[in-house]
């Protein structure tokens, strides 16, 4: 009897090639760039083992294990113990390399008589290095020990209550619960009670408030919704019938309502609503409504609304929307508002303004534009364009009287040659405003002449922190953009604790503008950001990876603050941050700050208006 003849491998040699020519040749770019000799090298490597094997040469299965074994050093080089880092350089290729010990595959190179499988070379190389960093990945998705919580000593751990009044829970945004009935115990135990569908489109973006035994939110298109907290069956909804043209208009944010804000009247109060709900729409108008059974509060404004387009130019609901919740202070509801950015200069104002939170009547304006003036403008003027907004949450200090305002910068957001001086002054900060008043009591920036969109977009979240004496000191935490997190006394703006003024990048940005020499940086407390190199690039499988270093070494980036300019940057973190409007949660009797972070960057180019293409205003 006869062996039947054994055909030479086809399909791994073809897909061993059509993986290294990309590789090689990106890997060249790569290398000229200035980047990492690896992927050229190992480009070439597969494409002599496609063509080995098209031949039907053993040796191909000998060079393979060395690729992975060279492989896994410069990956263990390049990425350290970061297992997550490691798993796109190794596995893809390791996953290839078992086709190489399979037994047609081994037939085929050894005419029909391949030698015990732990004899061949490529099996002694390639199953113990898969081996090992199957169970480095896999340990690195497993659990990890959590460190005992420390003791609540005298304190109460029982807490009866469960309700969550404000967006932060707290005015101050602490986004604590101190409830103990779900715990650490039994949060792996929990089952679905119930769901409940908005029926609305949109983006949600709200968090529910819980008061007594309702839950109140709002949907895309500013329908606001109460639902019992028990069962999850709707109590009443209100739709405030926004123009449908209106939220087919950067729909993202015409149709997005961030929550809603509950209010409790004074006990003296007779009048209608004594509890009630105040919202924001997109459409700039502020309503107010019953808690309990949804119904406009009628002696609040004109029948249960006001106006917010009074003194914010020619139509600005194109332009101005409201997309987060009022703050509430000294019975004062405070209104910010969202720009349109990028799209011109001089859009509405980032007037803050005041109403009376049971009659709707105007209390105060700050206008940073017209220090010194609290008051509506006269007929026929406005207040002042294109001053930094606050689109985001505000936070209330009732005791002292305060509202803290995080603020945005005028846009446009990459350049600002043509900025007012009291932008300059007040972007990208927290302001302490008087709730009475709305005189500003201080401000502290958290980046100068901000060119990069790190507008502050975090509630301040207020705490009292203990000092070496183990006295409460009133503080204000204030996460940026920059995953800096800053720590101020919030009654006078100090710093709590270290703040630097640190030299930043210069070079590269355009002639018309300028850059801030310093920015401040907080010395005492981590970064929540992730200095960015090469071997950082993120990818699935070593192609993708490529890219995104052949990427990476194209731009310019000169680390954080890498100064806008006509060639393309990379801005890290992004304009996302870092820190967004989820801001962070703060465990006071333990003193712990919970962060969630985003790590991500932008690919930025300025383009001047000559080079603008046709049609592009």
């Amino acid at each position: 009897m006869t062996n039947q003849a054994v055909k030479n491998p086809r399909l791994l040699p073809i897909l061993l090639g059509a993986i290294g020519v990309p590789m090689a040749l990106g890997g060249l770019q790569l290398l000229f760039l200035g980047g990492s000799f690896y992927y050229l090298l190992c480009g070439l490597v597969l494409l002599v083992c496609a063509m080995l094997l098209w031949q039907g040469d053993p040796l191909a299965s000998k060079i393979y294990g060395g690729l992975l074994v060279f492989t896994a050093l410069w990956a263990l080089y390049e990425s350290g113990s970061n297992l997550w880092a490691l798993a796109p350089r190794i596995l893809p290729l390791a996953a290839l390399g078992l086709l190489f010990i399979t037994p047609w595959m081994r037939r085929s190179l050894h005419q029909g008589r391949p030698p015990p499988l732990f004899a061949e070379t490529a099996a002694k190389l390639v199953v113990p290095v898969f081996a090992v960093i199957f169970l480095l990945v896999f340990e690195a998705g497993t659990g990890y020990e959590v460190s005992p919580m420390p003791a609540r000593s005298g304190v109460n751990t029982v807490n009866t209550a469960t309700d969550w009044p404000s967006y932060g829970n707290t005015l101050g945004g602490t986004r604590y619960s101190p409830v103990s009935q779900i715990n650490v115990e039994n949060a792996g135990d929990l089952e679905l009670a119930w769901t409940y569908r908005t029926g609305a489109g949109g983006a949600f973006k709200a968090t529910p408030l819980q008061v007594g035994e309702l839950l109140y939110f709002c949907t895309g298109g500013n329908r606001v919704v109460a639902l019992d907290a028990e069962a999850g069956e709707l109590r009443w909804q209100f739709d405030p019938l926004i123009d449908q043209a209106h939220l087919s208009q950067a729909r993202y944010f015409t149709t997005g309502c961030r929550g809603v804000s509950y209010y409790e009247a004074p006990p003296d109060y007779r009048g209608e609503c004594p509890a009630r709900i105040l919202t924001n729409t997109t459409d700039s108008r502020l309503i107010a409504l019953d808690a309990l059974s949804g119904e406009r509060c009628t002696q609040f404004g004109d029948q249960g609304e006001v106006d917010l387009t009074t003194g914010m130019g020619n139509d600005p609901r194109i332009s101005n929307f409201q997309t987060s919740p009022p703050g509430i202070v000294r019975g004062n509801a405070v209104v910010g508002g969202w720009v349109i950015d990028n799209r011109a200069v001089g859009p509405p104002s980032g007037v803050i303004r005041a109403f009376n939170a049971l009659s709707g009547e105007f209390a105060w304006a700050w206008d940073m534009g017209r220090p010194g003036v609290y008051t509506e403008p006269l007929r026929g003027e406005v207040y002042t364009r294109g001053t930094p907004n606050v689109w985001s949450l505000f936070s209330v200090d009732e005791e002292l009287g305060l509202i803290y305002a995080p603020t945005g910068n005028e846009t446009p957001d990459y350049y600002g040659a043509h900025r007012l001086e009291v932008s300059e002054q007040y972007a990208s900060s927290v302001v302490a405003i008087d709730g009475e008043t709305g005189a500003p009591r201080w401000s502290y920036q958290t980046v100068h002449h901000d060119i990069w969109d790190y507008d502050v977009p975090s509630q301040p979240t207020l705490i009292d922190l203990p000092d070496d004496s183990g006295n409460k000191v009133k503080a204000v935490l204030m996460p940026t953009k920059r995953g800096e997190v800053f720590v101020l006394n919030r009654e006078t703006g100090e710093p709590l604790f270290d703040i630097q003024e640190l030299p930043v990048p210069q070079d590269g940005g355009v002639p018309e503008d300028y850059v801030a020499g310093t920015q401040p940086f907080s010395m005492d407390l981590p970064t929540f950001r992730m200095e960015l190199d090469e071997t950082k690039m993120w990818g699935v499988t070593p192609l993708d990876q490529l890219w995104c270093r052949i990427e990476y070494k194209k731009m310019r980036y000169d680390g954080h603050f890498t100064v806008p300019g006509t060639d393309m940057i990379l801005q890290n973190p992004g304009a996302t941050g870092g820190f967004n409007w989820g801001s962070v949660s703060v465990d006071e009797v333990n003193n712990l700050m919970i962060v969630n972070p985003l790590f991500m960057a932008n690919q930025l180019q300025l383009i001047a208006r000559a080079d603008l293409p046709e049609g592009v205003t």
